[in-house]
């Protein structure tokens, strides 16, 4: 496991070779999930830069992740953007999971949307539904903040009772009606994959209360809150969970139901990072 010191310095690494090229703090930091990287293209006086060049940075390996950084203003706000994240499965530790987020953190980034292609394991969903996440089940066997406490950037024990700030889901919430959306909140159940999840354990995580089912997200909404970064999470439903309908899962099925709804994905964030404060 990494220390808290060659971590800390790391982060500052990376911290640095950012900082050197842009010229002012992002208001927002945006994680795209899976197939939702088309946001990242309509940023105005971008600045592309591979993850490759970032000090320490992880490679994204998924179809569907582009691996680059996106700098640049959407809806007049000066943004942040993954086009592409990483994931536990990969077989990266947890501290490389959430290194973009620690390193939005010493950024001095305070607001983060994050975003995720997800299973449906309530059955009133249908593929193609954007979901506000309420709240997140993590059932990925492991805690990004396990091992040494990076003092600097938050406490021990952080609190997780509001983890997606609920002002900003409200203001989401009555924005979607307009943007001819339902509104709809749901709980995230964060597993560590990569096989899709069997029948019986989408009639589990029923049972225990979740709503959607996916790869990612938790990790770093976890790590947000811990160094007390405001955070609104949605997921687009790519497709219904494992028993839900006969079909049978792929990930092809994930990335075209997320080009189908990239557009009205791309108008509504759009839209709330321009209300959102």
């Amino acid at each position: 496991m990494v220390s808290e010191q060659e971590l800390s310095k790391k982060i500052e690494e990376a911290k640095t070779y950012l900082s050197s090229k842009i010229d002012e703090i992002p208001e927002f930091g945006i994680i795209l999930g899976s197939g939702l990287g088309k946001l990242a293209d309509m940023a105005e006086d971008s600045l592309v830069i591979k993850y490759e060049d970032i000090p320490h940075f992880p490679l994204s390996t998924v179809a569907g992740h582009s691996g680059k950084l996106i700098i640049g203003k959407i809806s007049s706000k000066n943004v942040m953007m993954l086009q592409g994240r990483f994931h536990y499965y990969e077989g990266y530790e947890m501290n490389e999971v959430t290194f973009p987020v620690r390193v939005m953190q010493v950024l001095g980034i305070k607001n983060l949307v994050v975003t995720n292609a997800a299973g449906g394991v309530n059955k009133e969903y249908n593929a193609g539904d954007l979901v506000l996440i309420e709240d997140h089940i993590n059932l990925m066997g492991t805690n990004p903040l396990r091992g040494s406490n990076l003092s600097d950037l938050g406490p021990r024990f952080p609190d997780l009772s509001e983890a997606y700030n609920q002002e900003w889901r409200d203001i989401a919430l009555n924005l979607m009606p307009k943007m001819n959306l339902t509104p709809k909140q749901g709980i995230y159940a964060a597993v560590s994959g990569p096989s899709y999840e069997t029948p019986a354990e989408i009639r589990y995580l029923r049972a225990i209360g979740a709503d959607l089912v996916g790869m990612s997200t938790a990790p770093e909404v976890i790590v947000a809150n811990h160094g007390g970064m405001k955070v609104l999470g949605i997921s687009c439903v790519t497709n219904m969970a494992a028993g839900v309908l006969p079909e049978k899962l792929s990930h092809h099925e994930v990335i075209a139901t997320t080009q189908k709804i990239e557009q009205q994905f791309v108008t509504f964030v759009k839209s709330l990072v321009s209300v959102l404060e």
